[in-house]
């Protein structure tokens, strides 16, 4: 499929979450099963973008000045995933499955519109019952607090120092988005998805696996490197804190 076709897809799915109500994940899985010529790669696209639609719905809406599927996922693709005007306008050219061009309106509001003036609870995506509670922990921040949790969680990958250093492999996986943490000698934060890392991750000669911040970048390698530092490591399942005195 091509980017344009998935974008498509994803307007298609995100109508038929609202007006069938039906779970998300459900209706993710059963588009898949009916459409059998989607590989895994298109099924995990498609997916990310109706997460993404899902999780920015509110901001996105607002900066459409609309809240239709299409307003919605549009919106997204400018706030969530950075795209101008001119990239979003490539993608909706309207010829083979490709969604319609965009009209006047949307183009305006893509290019002029912002967050700025929207309710904190639209613009941080969150439900405007929850905005005096956040208010008491974060305060002005909030926003910018529900926005960052709104957004795609990095991804980390854990260098595999039996079969290559750190710095080798960074040059390796820079087409991931990664960079080096100051965290631990061992870890990669990436902003790509889990599958293109996993794919890589799972080669067979990888010197790099999956892990988590919190448990897989080595708290043990950043409490001997700082000797006042503090690290609780418990397995999945348990809560895990790491504090540093």
């Amino acid at each position: 499929m091509t980017p344009a076709a998935r974008l498509s897809a994803a307007i298609d799915l995100i109508d038929a979450i609202e007006e069938q109500r039906v779970p998300a994940a459900k209706a993710l899985k059963e588009w898949g099963t009916a459409h059998r010529y989607a590989g895994s790669g298109d099924r995990a696209a498609i997916a990310g973008l109706v997460w993404d639609v899902l999780r920015r719905g509110a901001s996105s809406a607002w900066l459409m000045d609309a809240d239709t599927a299409r307003a919605r996922l549009l919106g997204m693709l400018r706030l969530e995933r950075g795209m101008d005007t001119e990239a979003i306008s490539n993608l909706c050219h309207g010829e083979r499955f490709a969604p319609e061009p965009l009209s006047a309106a949307e183009r305006a509001a893509l290019t002029s519109r912002s967050l700025d003036g929207a309710p904190p609870h639209i613009a941080g995506d969150y439900p405007e019952w929850l905005d005096a509670p956040l208010a008491e922990v974060f305060g002005d921040d909030r926003v910018a607090e529900a926005t960052a949790m709104a957004s795609r969680a990095p991804l980390d990958l854990r260098v595999n120092t039996l079969k290559a250093n750190r710095e080798k492999v960074l040059a390796s996986v820079k087409h991931l988005g990664a960079r080096e943490t100051p965290w631990s000698p061992f870890g990669l934060p990436s902003n790509s998805g889990p599958t293109r890392a996993a794919r890589h991750s799972g080669e067979e000669d990888s010197s790099t696996a999956q892990s988590s911040s919190g448990r897989g970048l080595e708290l043990g390698g950043l409490s001997s490197a700082q000797n006042r530092a503090r690290c609780n490591h418990l397995w999945p399942g348990q809560a895990e804190n790491a504090a540093l005195a």
